[in-house]
């Protein structure tokens, strides 16, 4: 715990892992705080300690007994990519979520402070909005939100044409979809989809977790085609009145058949039938087939400003699939047998962060 340098009444406290009265009363601030996003719930903290084994500081501003602010902070200490302090280590948001200005600034200076006792090469905010102005800010990213519509069928009609086409190509194909009670037929489409891009796949246990913590707020969709084999799918996050499709997955036959356009349009027509408001397709790298598909259903981008405390680098770190010294690592992976891919790849993405 620590004061404002004013020693005024609003207080900064770490979450306790066990501590599960406070992380409801987290939890709820949360669900009332315009700033804050799915990312920013108390389940990450286990998540993020007991399947990647990071240390954990969730921050909470107090004040008369009521949470002003949040950040949620997780210590990734890489082999590989040096260590960082990150709101949140495999997160899309992030940053502080408050209610008035003295909290979000109490939260930030906190967070500045565990950083340089810690010894971190740099703290990582992941904000949605511009916070900082002098502050090093990543340009890489941006993300995609549109409203749902409430009727099913002028969300049908708001896709753009030839996109609508994909999707009705997907129904021509008979294909269906179904929400499963575990991430297996998932994680076999998943596994396989990142070993073709060359990139490693999170644990099958970080799913499982995931469904465990969120439980009904974290949702696996798998479509399938008329034989019953599974072609594509996809994990779903529901914050208020939100659905944030998050993680996916298919067989390389899912394109022909255009199972993944089948899928979000199954997706958007059941968060519509729901009575859900909004489609946040997520984060997209700017130039990407991703950031491509998600122009070609109407959804416009919206930066993102991951902004940076730099105390060992010169430089903002560049650690994605997109930076050039990557290559020859992402082209020998794509060669590694999926079996050793999927046993070493955990090792590797838990550095990532």
């Amino acid at each position: 715990m620590s004061l404002l340098p004013d020693d005024s009444l609003l207080t900064i406290r770490r979450l306790a892992t066990q501590d599960v009265a406070t992380a409801a009363r987290w939890d709820a601030f949360v669900l009332m705080c315009p700033e804050a996003t799915f990312f920013h719930r108390a389940g990450w903290q286990n998540i993020v300690r007991d399947v990647f084994h990071h240390d954990t500081y969730f921050l909470y501003a107090e004040m008369d007994g009521r949470i002003q602010g949040v950040l949620p902070l997780g210590h990734v200490n890489s082999w590989l990519f040096g260590s960082a302090l990150t709101s949140l280590p495999f997160a899309v948001y992030g940053g502080v979520a408050a209610i008035n200005t003295p909290a979000a600034e109490a939260l930030e200076l906190e967070a500045q402070h565990i950083a340089k006792r810690l010894g971190v090469a740099h703290l990582e905010l992941r904000n949605v909005n511009l916070r900082h102005i002098d502050w090093p800010t990543q340009d890489l990213y941006v993300t995609f939100r549109k409203e749902i519509l409430a009727e099913e069928e002028a969300n049908m009609l708001a896709i753009p044409r030839k996109q609508r086409a994909m999707v009705r190509k997907g129904i021509k194909n008979a294909l269906t979809s179904e929400i499963d009670d575990t991430v297996d037929r998932f994680f076999l489409l998943f596994s396989d989809n990142v070993h073709r891009h060359g990139t490693p796949a999170l644990p099958k246990k970080y799913f499982k977790a995931l469904m465990t913590v969120f439980g009904s707020d974290c949702e696996v969709l798998t479509v399938v085609a008329p034989d019953g084999r599974p072609l594509s799918s996809v994990i779903s996050f529901y914050f208020r009145d939100e659905v944030l499709p998050y993680y996916a997955g298919d067989f390389e036959p899912a394109r022909d058949l255009a199972a993944n356009d089948f899928k979000y349009w199954e997706l958007m027509r059941r968060a519509c039938a729901r009575g859900l408001k909004v489609f946040d397709y997520g984060r997209s790298k700017q130039g990407t087939g991703p950031y491509a598909f998600k122009k070609n259903w109407g959804f416009e981008p919206k930066p993102l400003h991951y902004q940076y405390c730099l105390y060992k680098r010169d430089a903002i770190p560049q650690n994605n699939p997109s930076n050039a010294k990557y290559q020859l690592m992402i082209s020998a992976w794509r060669r590694m047998p999926l079996s050793l891919a999927n046993w070493l790849g955990p090792f590797v993405v838990r550095n990532l962060g």
